[in-house]
């Protein structure tokens, strides 16, 4: 994969009018730039995330219209097991028309079971899938939702990312299944990184925090997609870097934009009497994206989004599953 030359930035902000006061920042580095691109050209797509339901999706689509905001991808964080076939079944039908890829959540995880380690100091197990029977309820919630027709499944446990990469491989689900790794146990170094790629990632949430060299120290050694809140929830530190999507693109190429909101309760997990809740956030999310794209736009790096309707993440690095 190559990159695309027109994610370079052509304005950093605020740099005439800096450069004019003596106070320009260094160039840029030709050597910090991501060598890696989407198949099909591109060096960044959009994510809406924390859609819980048919009604928060008819608010995303709507305002997306509205605002042309372009979405490639909406993802749930809740988990499959929170919504009903028909729910399942009347969002894969809204994405599809449009051509979004939709994510749902699979299974169990640490912080919602009896485990008590989560809730001490260390946070000790996270979000892991805990036990034989965790790990069961994460491949049901995948079969379940494959099957009524969703394409994209997040996960939060090495092991269930693993299991279901052999599952696609094994045609237990379809193989073009494409696996997401949460921000909920996002890596934080080259190494880590590369090693979801390998279990079976076809893209990785990193945490909003890694500096821009960090980004650049991951493209070295994966060209596995990368997501980012480019603002992330509160829960996740709330983290606000609009400024610096234009560079983000430029090291992180190929980079799902995550457009999150902070300063909102949680929603996870979701039911109805959050429903008022879910669906002004869904809507303020969108209105971020547009804030978002607009910056890029003002500084000129607005080239290089990916086609829409474009989802799957190219050749990637994996482990043997063997026999």
């Amino acid at each position: 994969m190559t990159t695309d030359a027109s994610a370079t930035a052509a304005r950093r902000p605020g740099e005439q009018a800096l450069t004019s006061l003596g106070l320009g920042a260094p160039a840029l580095d030709p050597a910090d730039a991501s060598a890696h691109s989407f198949p099909g050209g591109g060096s960044w797509r959009t994510e809406v995330p924390s859609c819980e339901g048919p009604e928060a999706l008819a608010v995303i689509l709507k305002e997306a219209s509205r605002l042309d905001v372009p979405i490639h991808r909406i993802s749930q964080g809740s988990g499959v097991w929170m919504l009903t076939d028909a729910e399942i079944t009347e969002m894969v039908e809204a994405t599809a028309e449009r051509d979004i890829e939709l994510c749902l959540f699979t299974g169990p995880r640490g912080t919602w079971d009896i485990g008590g380690s989560t809730r001490t100091d260390s946070r000790g197990g996270g979000l892991r899938a805990r036990g034989h029977d965790a790990v069961a309820g994460c491949v049901e919630d995948a079969v379940r939702a494959t099957e009524l027709g969703v394409k994209c499944l997040l996960v939060a446990d090495e092991g269930v990312l693993w299991t279901l990469h052999r599952a696609r491989h094994a045609g237990i689900i379809p193989a073009d299944t494409t696996l997401k790794v949460s921000a909920l146990i996002g890596p934080v170094n080259p190494a880590s990184y590369a090693v979801y790629e390998r279990l079976g990632a076809d893209s990785v949430n990193v945490p909003s925090d890694l500096t821009l060299a960090h980004v650049t120290e991951i493209r070295r050694v994966s060209g596995a997609p990368m997501d980012m809140y480019i603002e992330a929830p509160d829960d996740l530190g709330g983290y606000i870097r609009m400024y610096e999507v234009a560079e983000l693109i430029r090291r992180g190429a190929p980079l799902y934009l995550k457009f999150g909101l902070s300063k909102a309760p949680g929603l996870y997990p979701y039911g109805h009497h959050l429903r008022e809740l879910a669906l002004t956030t869904a809507r303020e999310r969108v209105r971020r994206g547009r804030l978002a794209l607009d910056l890029l736009a003002r500084h000129g790096a607005n080239g290089g989004m990916a086609p829409l309707g474009s989802r799957l993440p190219g050749e990637l690095n994996r482990f043997d599953i063997g026999s």
